[in-house]
Protein backbone atom coordinates (compact mmCIF):
# COMPACT_ATOMS: atom_id res chain seq x y z
CA UNK A 1 0.00 0.00 0.00
CA UNK A 2 1.38 3.41 -1.02
CA UNK A 3 0.98 6.48 1.19
CA UNK A 4 1.11 9.73 -0.79
CA UNK A 5 0.78 13.35 0.25
CA UNK A 6 0.27 16.74 -1.37
CA UNK A 7 1.37 19.18 1.32
CA UNK A 8 0.61 22.87 0.78
CA UNK A 9 0.35 26.08 2.74
CA UNK A 10 -3.46 26.01 2.75
CA UNK A 11 -4.37 22.34 2.63
CA UNK A 12 -2.69 18.96 2.87
CA UNK A 13 -4.10 15.95 1.05
CA UNK A 14 -3.17 12.41 2.03
CA UNK A 15 -4.09 9.33 0.04
CA UNK A 16 -3.62 5.59 0.06
CA UNK A 17 -3.06 3.88 -3.28
CA UNK A 18 -2.80 0.30 -4.44
CA UNK A 19 -1.59 -0.96 -7.81
CA UNK A 20 -4.07 -2.97 -9.86
CA UNK A 21 -3.32 -4.25 -13.37
CA UNK A 22 -0.42 -1.84 -13.72
CA UNK A 23 -2.38 1.24 -12.66
CA UNK A 24 -2.67 3.28 -9.47
CA UNK A 25 -5.98 2.98 -7.63
CA UNK A 26 -6.87 5.35 -4.80
CA UNK A 27 -8.42 3.50 -1.89
CA UNK A 28 -8.60 6.25 0.75
CA UNK A 29 -8.24 10.00 0.94
CA UNK A 30 -8.48 12.82 3.47
CA UNK A 31 -7.92 16.58 3.31
CA UNK A 32 -6.46 18.50 6.25
CA UNK A 33 -6.29 22.25 6.90
CA UNK A 34 -2.51 22.60 7.12
CA UNK A 35 -2.35 25.41 9.67
CA UNK A 36 -4.49 23.47 12.12
CA UNK A 37 -1.76 20.87 12.60
CA UNK A 38 1.80 20.84 13.93
CA UNK A 39 3.37 18.86 11.14
CA UNK A 40 3.29 15.98 8.68
CA UNK A 41 3.79 13.39 11.43
CA UNK A 42 0.54 14.47 13.09
CA UNK A 43 -1.68 14.23 10.03
CA UNK A 44 -0.03 11.02 8.80
CA UNK A 45 -0.59 9.41 12.18
CA UNK A 46 -4.25 10.47 12.19
CA UNK A 47 -4.78 9.26 8.63
CA UNK A 48 -3.17 5.86 9.17
CA UNK A 49 -5.03 5.38 12.44
CA UNK A 50 -8.33 5.93 10.64
CA UNK A 51 -7.50 3.69 7.69
CA UNK A 52 -5.61 0.98 9.56
CA UNK A 53 -3.36 0.55 6.52
CA UNK A 54 0.02 -1.15 6.43
CA UNK A 55 2.20 1.14 4.30
CA UNK A 56 4.92 -0.32 2.06
CA UNK A 57 6.05 2.87 0.27
CA UNK A 58 5.56 6.62 0.73
CA UNK A 59 6.24 9.89 -1.04
CA UNK A 60 5.19 13.47 -0.34
CA UNK A 61 5.03 16.52 -2.56
CA UNK A 62 5.75 19.62 -0.46
CA UNK A 63 5.82 23.31 -1.37
CA UNK A 64 9.44 24.33 -0.82
CA UNK A 65 12.96 23.36 -1.93
CA UNK A 66 14.08 19.81 -1.05
CA UNK A 67 17.62 20.12 0.28
CA UNK A 68 19.47 16.99 1.45
CA UNK A 69 16.14 15.12 1.52
CA UNK A 70 14.74 17.65 3.96
CA UNK A 71 12.40 20.60 3.45
CA UNK A 72 11.29 23.65 5.38
CA UNK A 73 7.81 24.04 3.97
CA UNK A 74 6.89 27.29 2.26
CA UNK A 75 3.97 29.15 3.87
CA UNK A 76 3.96 26.66 6.77
CA UNK A 77 5.96 26.36 10.03
CA UNK A 78 6.76 22.73 9.19
CA UNK A 79 10.09 21.03 8.61
CA UNK A 80 9.96 17.56 7.09
CA UNK A 81 12.93 15.19 7.18
CA UNK A 82 12.70 12.12 4.93
CA UNK A 83 14.80 9.96 7.25
CA UNK A 84 12.61 10.84 10.24
CA UNK A 85 9.44 10.10 8.26
CA UNK A 86 10.89 6.77 7.14
CA UNK A 87 11.56 5.85 10.77
CA UNK A 88 8.09 6.96 11.80
CA UNK A 89 6.47 4.90 9.02
CA UNK A 90 8.88 1.96 9.53
CA UNK A 91 10.02 2.09 5.93
CA UNK A 92 13.53 1.81 4.43
CA UNK A 93 13.10 5.23 2.84
CA UNK A 94 10.61 7.98 2.09
CA UNK A 95 10.79 10.19 -0.97
CA UNK A 96 10.26 13.95 -0.74
CA UNK A 97 9.46 15.96 -3.85
CA UNK A 98 8.88 19.60 -4.54
CA UNK A 99 5.13 20.08 -4.96
CA UNK A 100 5.47 20.90 -8.66
CA UNK A 101 7.62 17.83 -9.21
CA UNK A 102 4.73 15.81 -7.81
CA UNK A 103 2.27 17.66 -10.06
CA UNK A 104 4.50 17.01 -13.07
CA UNK A 105 4.61 13.29 -12.36
CA UNK A 106 0.85 13.38 -11.97
CA UNK A 107 0.49 14.62 -15.56
CA UNK A 108 1.60 11.19 -16.75
CA UNK A 109 -1.21 9.34 -14.96
CA UNK A 110 -4.09 11.64 -15.90
CA UNK A 111 -6.65 10.76 -18.54
CA UNK A 112 -8.16 12.99 -21.28
CA UNK A 113 -11.15 13.83 -19.03
CA UNK A 114 -8.81 15.21 -16.36
CA UNK A 115 -7.73 18.21 -18.44
CA UNK A 116 -9.01 20.63 -21.05
CA UNK A 117 -6.98 21.63 -24.08
CA UNK A 118 -6.89 25.37 -24.73
CA UNK A 119 -4.50 25.25 -27.70
CA UNK A 120 -3.93 21.89 -29.46
CA UNK A 121 -0.66 23.04 -31.00
CA UNK A 122 1.70 20.55 -32.66
CA UNK A 123 2.85 18.23 -29.86
CA UNK A 124 6.05 16.27 -30.35
CA UNK A 125 6.26 12.77 -28.89
CA UNK A 126 8.74 12.40 -26.00
CA UNK A 127 9.56 16.11 -26.19
CA UNK A 128 10.03 18.21 -23.07
CA UNK A 129 6.89 19.26 -21.20
CA UNK A 130 6.48 22.05 -18.66
CA UNK A 131 4.08 22.52 -15.75
CA UNK A 132 3.10 25.82 -14.13
CA UNK A 133 0.74 26.18 -11.19
CA UNK A 134 -0.49 29.25 -9.32
CA UNK A 135 -2.30 28.83 -6.02
CA UNK A 136 -1.11 29.79 -2.55
CA UNK A 137 2.23 30.31 -4.32
CA UNK A 138 3.64 29.83 -7.82
CA UNK A 139 5.44 26.67 -8.88
CA UNK A 140 7.03 25.42 -12.09
CA UNK A 141 8.57 22.15 -13.20
CA UNK A 142 10.10 20.74 -16.37
CA UNK A 143 9.54 17.14 -17.51
CA UNK A 144 12.31 15.75 -19.73
CA UNK A 145 12.44 12.37 -21.44
CA UNK A 146 15.46 10.34 -20.31
CA UNK A 147 15.05 7.66 -22.96
CA UNK A 148 12.71 5.48 -20.96
CA UNK A 149 10.45 7.74 -18.90
CA UNK A 150 9.71 11.36 -18.04
CA UNK A 151 11.73 12.82 -15.18
CA UNK A 152 10.48 15.92 -13.35
CA UNK A 153 12.88 18.69 -12.34
CA UNK A 154 12.16 20.86 -9.28
CA UNK A 155 12.44 24.64 -9.27
CA UNK A 156 11.80 27.69 -7.13
CA UNK A 157 10.67 29.79 -10.07
CA UNK A 158 8.03 31.55 -8.00
CA UNK A 159 10.84 33.51 -6.34
CA UNK A 160 12.37 34.62 -9.64
CA UNK A 161 12.08 38.27 -10.66
CA UNK A 162 8.85 39.55 -12.19
CA UNK A 163 9.73 40.78 -15.69
CA UNK A 164 7.13 43.27 -17.00
CA UNK A 165 6.74 43.45 -20.78
CA UNK A 166 4.16 46.24 -21.19
CA UNK A 167 4.02 49.81 -19.91
CA UNK A 168 1.15 48.87 -17.60
CA UNK A 169 3.11 45.94 -16.16
CA UNK A 170 6.12 48.22 -15.68
CA UNK A 171 3.91 50.57 -13.68
CA UNK A 172 2.69 47.58 -11.64
CA UNK A 173 6.32 46.68 -10.89
CA UNK A 174 6.95 50.24 -9.65
CA UNK A 175 3.80 50.12 -7.52
CA UNK A 176 4.85 46.85 -5.86
CA UNK A 177 8.46 47.95 -5.44
CA UNK A 178 7.36 50.74 -3.08
CA UNK A 179 6.52 48.19 -0.38
CA UNK A 180 8.69 45.22 -1.31
CA UNK A 181 12.44 44.79 -1.45
CA UNK A 182 12.03 42.21 -4.22
CA UNK A 183 9.25 42.07 -6.80
CA UNK A 184 9.13 38.37 -7.54
CA UNK A 185 6.69 36.32 -9.61
CA UNK A 186 4.79 34.82 -6.68
CA UNK A 187 3.95 38.28 -5.37
CA UNK A 188 1.59 38.56 -8.36
CA UNK A 189 0.97 35.02 -9.59
CA UNK A 190 -0.70 33.64 -6.47
CA UNK A 191 -3.95 34.22 -4.63
CA UNK A 192 -2.62 37.33 -2.92
CA UNK A 193 -1.71 38.83 -6.30
CA UNK A 194 -5.33 39.64 -7.16
CA UNK A 195 -5.66 42.20 -4.38
CA UNK A 196 -2.22 43.64 -5.21
CA UNK A 197 -3.30 44.24 -8.81
CA UNK A 198 -6.73 45.56 -7.78
CA UNK A 199 -5.14 48.16 -5.49
CA UNK A 200 -2.67 49.10 -8.23
CA UNK A 201 -5.49 49.68 -10.71
CA UNK A 202 -7.70 51.68 -8.33
CA UNK A 203 -6.91 51.87 -4.62
CA UNK A 204 -10.12 53.85 -3.96
CA UNK A 205 -12.32 50.83 -4.70
CA UNK A 206 -12.45 48.54 -1.68
CA UNK A 207 -14.23 45.28 -0.93
CA UNK A 208 -15.04 43.66 2.45
CA UNK A 209 -12.23 41.11 2.34
CA UNK A 210 -9.48 43.65 1.64
CA UNK A 211 -8.82 44.81 5.20
CA UNK A 212 -8.39 41.35 6.70
CA UNK A 213 -11.06 41.93 9.34
CA UNK A 214 -13.34 39.20 8.00
CA UNK A 215 -11.18 36.09 7.76
CA UNK A 216 -14.03 34.19 6.10
CA UNK A 217 -13.66 36.31 2.96
CA UNK A 218 -10.85 35.49 0.55
CA UNK A 219 -10.01 38.66 -1.44
CA UNK A 220 -8.96 36.62 -4.49
CA UNK A 221 -12.27 34.73 -4.56
CA UNK A 222 -14.14 37.97 -3.92
CA UNK A 223 -12.44 39.72 -6.84
CA UNK A 224 -12.94 36.86 -9.29
CA UNK A 225 -16.60 36.44 -8.34
CA UNK A 226 -17.28 40.16 -8.82
CA UNK A 227 -15.36 40.07 -12.10
CA UNK A 228 -17.38 37.21 -13.53
CA UNK A 229 -20.59 38.85 -12.34
CA UNK A 230 -19.51 42.03 -14.14
CA UNK A 231 -20.43 44.11 -11.10
CA UNK A 232 -17.00 45.69 -10.52
CA UNK A 233 -15.06 47.02 -13.52
CA UNK A 234 -11.85 47.14 -11.49
CA UNK A 235 -12.25 43.45 -10.67
CA UNK A 236 -12.76 42.67 -14.37
CA UNK A 237 -9.57 44.51 -15.27
CA UNK A 238 -7.75 42.84 -12.36
CA UNK A 239 -8.55 39.34 -13.56
CA UNK A 240 -7.67 40.28 -17.14
CA UNK A 241 -4.26 41.65 -16.17
CA UNK A 242 -3.53 38.72 -13.83
CA UNK A 243 -4.37 36.26 -16.62
CA UNK A 244 -2.10 38.10 -19.07
CA UNK A 245 0.83 38.01 -16.65
CA UNK A 246 0.21 34.31 -16.00
CA UNK A 247 0.23 33.60 -19.73
CA UNK A 248 3.39 35.62 -20.16
CA UNK A 249 5.21 33.63 -17.48
CA UNK A 250 3.98 30.39 -19.07
CA UNK A 251 5.58 31.64 -22.29
CA UNK A 252 8.87 32.29 -20.47
CA UNK A 253 8.78 28.74 -19.10
CA UNK A 254 7.98 27.25 -22.51
CA UNK A 255 10.96 29.07 -24.02
CA UNK A 256 13.36 28.06 -21.24
CA UNK A 257 12.33 24.42 -21.54
CA UNK A 258 11.72 24.33 -25.32
CA UNK A 259 8.47 22.67 -24.26
CA UNK A 260 7.42 21.11 -27.57
CA UNK A 261 5.49 18.50 -25.59
CA UNK A 262 3.17 21.13 -24.15
CA UNK A 263 2.49 23.48 -21.26
CA UNK A 264 0.31 22.07 -18.47
CA UNK A 265 -1.41 24.66 -16.30
CA UNK A 266 -2.23 23.28 -12.85
CA UNK A 267 -3.26 24.73 -9.50
CA UNK A 268 -6.60 25.78 -8.10
CA UNK A 269 -6.70 29.26 -9.62
CA UNK A 270 -6.62 28.05 -13.24
CA UNK A 271 -9.75 25.96 -12.69
CA UNK A 272 -11.55 28.88 -11.02
CA UNK A 273 -10.78 31.28 -13.89
CA UNK A 274 -10.98 28.70 -16.67
CA UNK A 275 -13.57 30.76 -18.55
CA UNK A 276 -11.13 33.67 -18.66
CA UNK A 277 -8.24 31.45 -19.77
CA UNK A 278 -10.41 30.02 -22.55
CA UNK A 279 -11.13 33.52 -23.88
CA UNK A 280 -7.65 33.59 -25.41
CA UNK A 281 -5.96 36.22 -23.25
CA UNK A 282 -3.66 33.65 -21.62
CA UNK A 283 -2.58 32.05 -24.91
CA UNK A 284 -2.07 35.42 -26.61
CA UNK A 285 0.24 36.59 -23.81
CA UNK A 286 2.14 33.30 -23.88
CA UNK A 287 2.64 33.38 -27.65
CA UNK A 288 3.54 37.09 -27.91
CA UNK A 289 7.25 36.47 -28.52
CA UNK A 290 9.63 36.32 -31.46
CA UNK A 291 10.37 32.89 -32.86
CA UNK A 292 13.48 31.27 -31.39
CA UNK A 293 14.95 29.91 -34.60
CA UNK A 294 12.41 27.37 -35.81
CA UNK A 295 10.68 27.11 -32.42
CA UNK A 296 7.35 28.93 -32.31
CA UNK A 297 5.25 29.11 -29.16
CA UNK A 298 2.17 28.91 -31.37
CA UNK A 299 3.04 25.23 -31.85
CA UNK A 300 3.13 24.53 -28.10
CA UNK A 301 -0.05 22.83 -26.80
CA UNK A 302 -1.68 24.39 -23.74
CA UNK A 303 -3.64 22.18 -21.35
CA UNK A 304 -5.39 23.12 -18.10
CA UNK A 305 -5.44 20.34 -15.51
CA UNK A 306 -8.88 19.91 -13.95
CA UNK A 307 -8.01 17.13 -11.48
CA UNK A 308 -7.13 18.70 -8.13
CA UNK A 309 -5.56 15.41 -7.06
CA UNK A 310 -2.89 15.58 -9.77
CA UNK A 311 -0.06 16.31 -7.23
CA UNK A 312 -1.29 13.54 -4.93
CA UNK A 313 -1.37 11.04 -7.79
CA UNK A 314 2.07 12.22 -8.87
CA UNK A 315 3.50 11.61 -5.41
CA UNK A 316 1.97 8.12 -5.43
CA UNK A 317 3.50 7.50 -8.86
CA UNK A 318 6.91 8.58 -7.58
CA UNK A 319 6.69 6.20 -4.63
CA UNK A 320 5.62 3.38 -6.97
CA UNK A 321 7.88 3.86 -9.98
CA UNK A 322 10.94 5.83 -8.91
CA UNK A 323 12.17 3.70 -6.02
Amino acid sequence: MILAGDIGGTKSNLGLFSVDSGALVRVAHKRYASHEHSGLHEIAQDFLRQTGAQVTAAAFGIAGPILDNRVKAANLPWTVDAAEMAGFLRLPRVRLLNDLQATAYGVGVLGPADMVTIVPGLPVREATRAVIAAGTGLGESILYWDGGQYVAMPSEAGHADFAPNTDQQADLWKFLKKNNEFVFQELILSGRGFQQIHEFLDSSVRHPGFDGKDFDIDPAAEITQLAFAGSCPVCVNTVNLWTEIYGSEAGNLALRAVARGGIYVAGGIAVKILVKIKEGRFAAAMQRRPNAGGFSLKDVPIHVILDEECPLKGAAYAAWKLF
